[in-house]
């Protein structure tokens, strides 16, 4: 499977958060060859099943959740000017409205429709708002369309997704849209593809999450209806880039980062870490103390409490239309994660408590 063909058309598959329909659709075709059984829950999450080789049933369960929404807009109000319709939006998810101006998106009404986000040149605007980024206020979603018309097709409510195609820049280098989290969902898929050559015993859950961006939903139930003994959250980390290049940051190319802190079970942190070490695989550990803002400060809190790891692949310009992230990482992602379910045994599970309370596992957690 090329990973810039998969890359392209998850990124390009639009998904909103709260209207994922889209891109689970998409995976759901991709991943029915690769696992026993698929389905989609009442709140738009994809979740796969594929069995492990254990022969004591009910065999543990690993989940492993990359979100599937994306950063977008929704429509908050149609306004008209001259007969013409344009549209007002507000945010869904971190948006950085800096790079909204003159961007390129779809909303997504009673059909499909372009239009581009637009506003008053800089020397037109109040003196006290020249030099600042454009506010929702002062933003127009224009269609091109007569307001009567507008309003026959579109809807207060309606979400709006951005357009952007994925490019290829140098080397493994590529940059898009809704790479946070897509380029998660490809290292998933990837792992997916692996494990048809690896033996497991351990079942897997994938499921890519509904709603992270604004309230980590799908995490929250799938961890509460799939009941899993583990789950590793996989997303994207901020990486070292001009302005942005302090020492705990990741490396772009360098290999994914693993998760430590009060959301990681040091047994599953200590589980990816052996993994990685088994592949002669560069990692970096992301040191989180109070939680590093993915599925998995929700999946750690389900039912009872689930041990939960996190893996996360290094980005750039994260929350922008021009997110870059390279391809290696992604692979890498990927067979980490394959690797690492392949490792488990029924060994694993007792161990939990006490790798828990093992007075040394800061330490052999690297820190």
């Amino acid at each position: 499977m090329d990973t810039f063909d998969l890359l392209k058309r998850l990124t390009e598959t639009p998904g909103p958060s709260g209207n994922e329909h889209a891109i689970a659709a998409a995976l759901q075709e991709m991943w029915r060859p690769l696992v026993d059984e698929t389905t989609i829950d009442r709140v738009g999450s994809l979740v796969a099943i594929k069995r492990g080789a254990g022969e004591t049933e009910p065999r543990p369960r690993i989940l492993l959740a990359a979100h599937a929404d994306e950063l977008g807009l929704m429509v908050t109000n149609i306004v008209a000017h001259g007969g013409n319709g344009f549209l007002r939006v507000t945010n869904l998810g971190g948006v950085d409205r800096r790079h909204l101006m003159g961007q390129t998106a779809v909303v997504h009404g009673r059909e499909p429709l372009t239009g581009i986000l637009g506003g008053l040149p800089d020397a037109r605007l109040p003196e006290r708002e020249r030099g600042q980024a454009y506010t929702y206020d002062n933003l127009v979603l224009d269609v091109g369309l007569p307001i009567d018309r507008l309003r026959e097709l579109v809807s207060v409510g309606d979400f709006v997704s951005f357009r952007q195609p994925l490019r290829r820049l140098q080397k493994n280098r590529v940059a898009g849209k809704a790479l946070d989290n897509r380029a998660s969902l490809a290292a998933l898929t990837l792992c997916l593809e692996a494990l048809q050559a690896r033996r497991h015993t351990w079942d897997v859950v994938a499921v890519a999450t509904a709603q992270e961006e604004t309230i980590y939903l799908g995490a929250y139930t799938s961890g509460h209806a799939q009941r899993p003994d583990i789950a590793v959250a996989i997303d994207v980390c901020h990486a070292k880039g001009p302005g942005a290049n302090d020492g705990e940051l990741a490396e772009l190319g360098g290999g994914p980062s693993l998760g430590l802190g009060a959301e990681i079970h040091p047994a599953v942190h200590r589980a990816l870490k052996e993994a990685a070490e088994a592949l002669e695989m560069s990692v970096t550990v992301s040191a989180n103390a109070r939680g590093a803002g993915t599925d998995a400060y929700a999946l750690q809190t389900a039912r009872e409490g689930i041990p939960t790891g996190l893996v996360e692949i290094p980005l750039r310009y994260m929350h922008t239309m021009v997110e870059t992230a390279d391809t290696g990482d992604v692979e890498r992602a990927g067979r980490l994660l394959a690797e690492m379910i392949a490792r488990l045994d029924d060994a694993f599970l007792p161990n939990l408590r006490e790798e828990l309370m093992r007075p040394d596992n800061r330490k052999d957690n690297g820190q």
